[in-house]
């Protein structure tokens, strides 16, 4: 297995296909934002599946694919066959802004993607709007069905939340995705960048028991997909709701993942600058013996914990730009 100085197995690869999106979120990019990568020094998808290859020869058997907005890469579907293919690699996903999810999400369940994550902040469309940039509500809510009814499961729903902004909604959408059978999580905002430090954050801790109490929820101890959120679950074990907690009650401990951009650049933590460039490697004709080490000897460069809570504008680079 592959583990860092910490003793924590890595298993887990975030890999950030595109750092563009068609929505500009309030806390994730700056609504006149230009600074893209350009699309040649994108990894191609050859690039991406050999870097992926190389971590599951190494232990890592969780893949999501993100952005920026994953679905705006052409031809998406045909990268996820390729991976889901890829001996050690069990378990596929994505991420999702959900807009152009009823037009792909066919051909998604059939390219050996198991699950999606969509992000959705609210249901009310005029504050999804205020916080998108877009009135794009019907078209997430479309999306969502449509992921449903291709057998993507589970679907969960990625809720920022955001005091002053959303915090009075949080209820309706617990109701609402208990109804759907949705897994919600709700999420507390970091100040990555400029568009993360500006957003109005919200401890989730009081929030965790008020919903236990409204909905009747427990503890639970099974994870649904491995990932930083803590599940509480209604009795009868048929609904969820999960909370990410990088400030509150950080989870840096049992961090098991690192993010591939676009770029090929490998970030070992969203909370730090530790990075290791891939791209030189992969274009300057590295054998795969020495991709692997190379990942190796990334792996030890990462931190043992983010620094949110003692330098909250460390951090510039915006979450779009790291891959999700």
């Amino acid at each position: 297995m592959l583990s860092d100085r910490f003793g924590r197995s890595i298993d887990y690869l975030r890999v950030s296909v595109t750092d563009r999106c068609d929505l500009r979120c309030t806390y994730c990019m700056p609504k006149d934002f230009k600074g893209y990568e350009d699309p040649p020094d994108w990894l191609s998808f050859d690039e991406i599946e050999r870097v992926v290859a190389a971590f599951a020869r190494l232990g890592t058997t969780r893949v999501r694919l993100t952005g920026g907005e994953p679905l705006t890469r052409r031809n998406l579907p045909q990268l996820a066959t390729r991976l889901s293919s890829l001996e050690g690699v069990r378990d596929l996903s994505l991420s999702t802004n959900g807009t152009r999810l009823a037009r792909h999400a066919e051909a998604l369940a059939a390219s050996g993607i198991s699950r999606v994550n969509v992000s959705l902040d609210t249901l009310d469309r005029d504050c999804m709007a205020g916080i998108t940039g877009r009135d794009c509500l019907p078209a997430v809510l479309d999306g969502l069905q449509a992921a449903k009814a291709a057998g993507l499961a589970p679907i969960k729903i990625n809720m920022v939340a955001m005091r002053g902004v959303n915090d009075a909604e949080i209820e309706t959408m617990a109701a609402f995705c208990i109804e759907q059978h949705f897994v919600l999580r709700l999420i507390e905002v970091m100040p990555m960048g400029e568009t993360g430090r500006n957003t109005s954050y919200l401890n989730l801790a009081p929030v965790q028991q008020r919903l236990a109490e409204k909905f009747q929820l427990v503890p639970q101890a099974l994870e649904l997909g491995g990932g930083p959120a803590r599940y509480w679950s209604t009795a009868d074990g048929s609904a969820s709701i999960g909370y990410i907690t990088p400030l509150s009650q950080h989870f840096c401990a049992t961090c098991n993942r690192v993010r591939l951009a676009v770029d090929g650049t490998l970030y070992l933590c969203l909370g730090q600058e530790q990075q290791y460039p891939l791209a030189p490697l992969l274009r300057g004709g590295a054998s795969d013996a020495e991709l692997e080490q190379a990942i190796r000897e990334a792996i030890e460069l990462k931190p043992q914990q983010h620094d949110f809570g003692r330098e909250p504008t460390k951090i510039v680079r915006f979450m779009s730009q790291t891959g999700g």
